[in-house]
């Protein structure tokens, strides 16, 4: 039988310390403090009605069409000064798998060199 001296015997690692019993302790009191704290939320939350509408900044919600930002939008400027290099990976890009592994045992193969000179 395990005495109540050993379970709460401390591992040592060198770096701090595990003892499973006052980890489960510290899990349990930090529940009870978020489940006590949840406890003085308001209860007047309804379900479906206008509580559940997204809050843009008081702007009403319209459809998702007009609201949607596109990506080509929002990183017009960058894919344009960068058209040269996305245009060579563009051109490279051939979808199988295996030239993919390729490529990463050649820069794994070049890298390996470069550490292994210096």
């Amino acid at each position: 039988m395990i005495s109540i001296d050993e379970l709460f015997n401390t591992f040592n690692t060198g770096n701090g310390f595990w003892n499973p019993v006052l980890w489960l302790i510290a899990f349990v009191i930090i529940f009870l403090i978020i489940y006590i704290i949840r406890g003085f939320g308001n209860n007047s939350y309804k379900k479906g009605t206008g509580q559940t509408q997204v809050f843009l900044s008081g702007n009403p919600e319209s459809d998702f069409e007009s609201m949607h930002v596109k990506s080509s939008n929002l990183y017009w400027g960058w894919t344009e000064s960068m058209k040269w290099i996305i245009d060579a990976l563009k051109s490279i890009h051939t979808g199988n798998v295996s030239d993919y592994v390729l490529w990463f045992v050649i820069v794994m193969g070049v890298l390996f060199l470069f550490v292994g000179l210096i």
